[in-house]
């Protein structure tokens, strides 16, 4: 079956349901080929492990297997309000609460800077990548690129549990304030099943009716979407503005006396945290191919965002930590009951209104940006291709929106916000670190040009970054009150990007718009993301390890067969010469002759 097959028989099954639509290829026609399918999981691991793709295939090739393309009908204007509409939600007006009473106190304000650094930095990286390979997929595709199939496939189901379990926590606090603005408690909306564990038991089914009206907007228009954010997030900025200068005005400094009561782990401690609150700004990535003038918009729209978000964040932080002691800050609904706590109880429905606004645009811009991820995932087959079909007469990903939003609303009905965040800022920083390296890849090696020997100086400079901040990470962890460990740990990742800058020489430079201080700015990046990773509790550790083990069953069964099958029958082993090795880097299958399941070559076979 060649490509334009493919194309054609997508286009004859439209919306169908039929096995084809989920399982087309070679492998899964019969058991039997299934059976020797299996047999030649050692040698398709290997391919899909090694094998790289190309911008041009990504940004033409794979698009195209979806049945319509999307509309492009977004501007920078557009991108700097889905920023702001995607990032400013639950994280501030839930988290902040949470965080500056548990973990920080009024230092939070210091968790939110350096978290935001973070995200800054994953900003940069993003945006390199967005400009020059403007497609649904984001960091799915930039990893697939410039680190193999494999690690693209692992980071697609962290991507996909980052919406997911983002979404089910932004709805879920959606109903926390929806009871504020109606003088009730979250409780009184929610069902409690005291047979089910605590952390979920409380059955909420306001998330999922919220989540519901979310899909129907998503699914409708992009622009549609746009628009409505563009509004509800203007009333949240002037809600904001509200809240910052209400919240100075009703200052107290002496609730700022104790600036950090849990030290300074408990500020990192509540970064790794808060970090929850900055993710969003990846879906903006996500709608670079819907996007008129890429190399303008992307870069003003993220930055811009995030410089705004950031200032915001801060801002907000303060004002709450001045108008109540931390240990009084209510976690559910910290603003509002702050102000009512300063005797201003009618401003507590003013900030339950726009806490609603914020949360209602975070929850619209999710969903606009998962749907376009599981999008381009299923356009390599990794998925089932029936999720890249696009919608005729809309111009949106109707299946993945209703897909990821079902996810959606049945994590949020059951499952508690901490346990949501926690796990959340997992998949977000391991994401995010991932990508950095993919930048630090592109910039240092290029096929044919790079050197046997800088190949050789990369790996071992990109290691050791990993090393250090993995074990400075760790170091933090495990030792309290110690600081040797760091004197070893911080000098091998100096050392490591010292050299990188100095010995190894740039094998591309960006064609429109480049990532400053390379290498230095995503060795920054690798080592706050990881560092922050140290700070997050064994349990969501323990959760992140099930879902990857899942996820690696499901690649092995299904996936890797699939996406195999996929890259030779579009026949991309033909596109680099050479030997096995070549191929395999240039984004080409392993030769069928090799494979002894190599009918997908002959479907007469």
């Amino acid at each position: 079956m060649g490509v334009n097959d493919g194309d054609e028989g997508l286009r004859r099954r439209g919306c169908s349901c039929t096995k084809n639509d989920f399982l087309p290829e070679e492998s899964f026609r019969s058991w039997g080929n299934y059976v020797q399918a299996l047999k030649a999981t050692p040698l398709r691991l290997k391919d899909r492990v090694l094998t790289r793709s190309l911008d041009t295939t990504e940004i033409h090739e794979i698009k195209a297997r979806s049945e319509h393309e999307m509309k492009k009908t977004l501007t920078w204007w557009d991108l700097i309000w889905f920023g702001i509409g995607a990032v400013i939600g639950a994280g501030i007006f839930v988290l902040t609460g949470q965080e500056a009473r548990q973990e920080a106190g009024p230092a939070v304000v210091l968790s939110f800077v350096v978290s935001g650094l973070s995200a800054m930095l994953s900003v940069f990286c993003y945006t390199e990548f967005a400009v020059e390979i403007p497609v649904a997929g984001g960091s799915f595709a930039y990893l697939r690129v410039e680190l193999g199939d494999f690690v693209a496939f692992v980071a697609a189901g962290n991507i996909l549990l980052e919406y997911v379990i983002g979404g089910a926590a932004v709805a879920r606090s959606w109903t926390s304030y929806f009871a504020t603005l109606c003088n009730k408690q979250p409780e009184d909306f929610r069902i409690i099943v005291h047979s089910m564990p605590e952390d979920y038991g409380q059955l909420d089914p306001i998330a999922v009716g919220v989540s519901a009206v979310i899909c129907i907007l998503a699914v409708v228009s992009t622009k549609g979407s746009s628009r409505f954010n563009y509004i509800a997030s203007i009333i949240h900025v002037v809600v904001i503005l509200f809240i910052i200068i209400g919240g100075f005005a009703n200052a107290d400094t002496k609730n700022y006396k104790a600036f950090a009561p849990f030290g300074t782990r408990g500020v990192f401690k509540a970064s790794a945290v808060l970090f929850f609150a900055y993710i969003g700004f990846d879906a903006v990535s996500t709608m670079a191919e819907e996007t008129k003038n890429p190399a303008k918009d992307i870069p003003i729209g993220l930055v811009g965002s995030m410089a705004v978000t950031t200032l915001a964040y801060c801002l907000l932080a303060i004002a709450l930590c001045l108008m109540q002691p931390y240990y009084a800050i209510n976690v559910d609904a910290p603003f509002s009951v702050a102000f009512e706590a300063v005797g201003w109880d009618w401003a507590k429905y003013v900030v339950a209104f726009g806490a609603l606004k914020g949360m209602t645009t975070v929850l619209l811009v999710s969903a606009v940006g998962q749907a376009r991820y599981l999008t381009h995932i299923a356009r390599t087959h990794m998925m089932p291709p029936w999720l890249a079909q696009v919608h005729g007469k809309t111009g949106t990903p109707v299946n993945a929106t209703i897909v990821m939003l079902t996810a959606t609303a049945i994590i949020a009905f059951f499952t508690k916000l901490n346990v949501l965040s926690n796990l959340l800022s997992i998949s977000t920083l391991f994401i995010f670190m991932l990508v950095a390296v993919a930048l630090l890849v592109r910039r240092y090696y290029v096929s044919g040009v790079t050197t046997t020997s800088n190949q050789v100086k990369l790996i071992v400079c990109i290691l050791l970054i990993l090393i250090s901040s993995i074990a400075t990470a760790a170091y933090w962890g495990l030792s309290k009150h110690g600081w040797i460990g760091y004197c070893i740990t911080v000098p091998i990742w100096f050392l490591g990007t010292l050299y990188l800058a100095v010995f190894v020489p740039q094998a591309r430079a960006p064609k429109l718009w480049g990532v400053p201080l390379v290498p230095w700015l995503p060795s920054a990046s690798i080592a706050i993301n990881i560092f922050l990773l140290g700070s997050i509790d064994r349990a969501s550790f323990a959760r992140f390890g099930v879902w990857t083990v899942i996820l690696l069953l499901y690649y092995i069964f299904f996936g890797l067969h699939a996406s195999y099958d996929t890259a030779k029958a579009s026949g991309e082993n033909d596109r680099a010469a050479g030997g096995t090795w070549k191929q395999m880097e240039e984004g080409g299958a392993i030769s069928s002759a090799t494979d002894p399941n190599n009918t997908s070559a002959n479907p007469g076979a």
